[in-house]
Formats: C-alpha cells, structure tokens, sequence
C-alpha cells in the first residue's frame, strides 16, 4: 500500500471515529422514541375514547332536550283548557262583583242632607251638586 492509501484509510478511520458517538446518540434517542410511541398511541387511544364517549353523551343529551320538550308541549297543551276555564270564572266573578257592589250600594240609606257639610259660596255648591250626579251616573252605569 502507498503512503496516499494509508492517509486516506486514516482519514477514514477518523472520520468513523467521529460518527460513532453520533451514531449511539442517534441510536439512544430513537430508543427513547419507541419507548414514548407507546405512551403516544395510549394517548391518542385514550383522546379517541374520550371522543367517543363525548359523542355519546352529546345523543343522550339531545334525547333527553326532545323529551323534555315533548313533555313541556304536553303540559301547556293540558294546561290551555284550565287557562279558559279560570279566564270564563273569573269574568264571571268579575260580574258578580259589580252586581254585589251595585245592590250593596243600593241597600245603604241615601245620605241625609244634614250630613253632608254646608257649602260656603256657589261654587262649592255647583261641585257637590257635580260630585253627587256623578255618583249616581256611576251607580247607574253599574246596575
């Protein structure tokens, strides 16, 4: 061999020498790579899970809205006859009210005019007599 072989097979030598230390490096971390893809494919398993069981709770939910819906819909539909029977009574009651009020006011004696305060000047006059026709234009109205 020549002496331009050996320097070459040396230059060689060096540089595999060199690129070991790069090669167990690299072989440590593809090692820890492999050691972790285990962790990640339990993670993306457990991310695919959890997916899973959101999907299915999301179903029960919306099944659980539309028959709450479908319950609600079913109480106000019992519940609008009621409205329109409280509605009539209470008219009715209403009416009766009046009526009570009005044969109430009827059966209590007219005040007598000693009652009733004596006016100072006409004009106090003019609003008694007012007051007092107003009074009976209401009662009217009510009977």
């Amino acid at each position: 061999m020549s002496s331009v072989e050996w320097l070459l097979q040396l230059v060689l030598l060096a540089l595999l020498g060199a690129a070991i230390p790069f090669a167990v490096r690299l072989e440590r971390q593809l090692a820890a790579l492999r050691k972790d893809r285990g962790a990640l494919e339990a993670g993306a398993a457990g991310v695919q899970e959890a997916a899973r069981s959101a999907e299915a709770a999301i179903i029960r939910l919306r099944a659980t809205a539309e028959a709450a819906g479908r319950a609600v819909a079913e109480r106000i539909a019992a519940a609008e006859p009621l409205r329109e029977d409280l509605r009539f009574l209470t008219e009715r009651a209403e009416a009766l009210a009046d009526r009570l009020d009005a044969a109430v006011r009827a059966a209590r004696p007219a005040p007598a005019e000693a009652d009733l305060p004596v006016p100072r000047s006409a004009a106090e006059r003019d609003l008694l007599r007012a007051l007092a026709a107003g009074r009976a234009a209401a009662g009217r109205e009510r009977g």
